[in-house]
């Protein structure tokens, strides 16, 4: 059973280099995942991918079905998820086309359902999260992006906010005075579901704009969809060196 998954987000719906051997169409307790999971090798290492906005893009991020996506991955035997995020740049050194490996996360998000422990079958637990990331698969995703020469910064605190529209200056200015370094719509609660699920999960964000109140240019969906399509390639290269090892580390 494959054991690593990985999770596309904007620009990476669809993952060219991933050799499909088998598709599978699994119902959760808690419905549908966003896809069916796509279960084959990337360069030789065996893995199972899952678009997190859909095949086709159309789930925006607060209407994700994120219980159903981990739930699947958890059921169907992964024990590790390596997510990819598009994100806008707020500290000084997240400028666009930087690859981001988040070690903190702070949620401002509303209205979602974040927990599996939500007292319908009668279990509670309260997971510790002090340390949301994998720090093994965080060192393994760095590593592999300094082999490649990509520009990357190795720690930052991902801002999860509840889209889909973007952010004012003002909410932007507050979540710098709250230490973020980045900021995306999709990061919560897919990691704190991970850790309750008992699964290994590490991110890798791309810059793809600097957040609002950050440049004089104002924030366009072309500019955003270029950065995209110039960074996602190097996103996809980092995923294959880290993932090609002899042994990988726990979760």
């Amino acid at each position: 059973m494959t054991k690593l998954a990985i999770i596309g987000g904007s620009g990476l719906d669809k993952l060219g280099t991933l050799t499909v051997l088998h598709e599978h169409r699994l119902l959760t307790s808690y419905g549908a995942p966003s896809a069916a999971l796509l279960e084959g090798t990337l360069d030789g290492t065996p893995v199972v991918f899952l678009p997190r906005h859909g095949p086709t893009h159309a789930l925006p991020p607060h209407a994700i079905n994120y219980r159903a996506n981990i739930a699947a991955l958890r059921d169907f035997g992964v024990e590790t998820i390596l997510a990819v995020t598009a994100v806008g740049g707020i500290g000084a050194g997240a400028s666009p086309g930087i690859i981001v490996i988040p070690d903190q996360i702070i949620d401002y998000t509303w209205g979602r359902e974040h927990t599996f422990y939500d007292g319908k079958d009668g279990t509670l637990d309260h997971v510790e999260f002090g340390t949301p990331y994998s720090a093994p698969w965080r060192a393994r995703l760095i590593a592999a992006g300094h082999s490649l020469g990509l520009p990357m910064l190795e720690t930052g605190t991902y801002g999860a906010t509840q889209g889909p529209r973007l952010e004012t200056a003002a909410e932007i200015a507050r979540m710098a005075r709250d230490g973020c370094t980045i900021v995306g719509m999709t990061g919560m609660p897919e990691a704190a579901l991970a850790r309750e699920a008992g699964l290994g999960y590490a991110n890798c964000a791309l810059v793809v704009n600097w957040a609002a109140g950050l440049s004089d240019l104002a924030i366009s969906l072309a500019d955003i969809e270029r950065e995209l399509k110039d960074g996602i390639s190097g996103v996809v290269r980092l995923l294959s060196l880290a993932v090609r090892a002899d042994h990988s580390p726990a979760p």
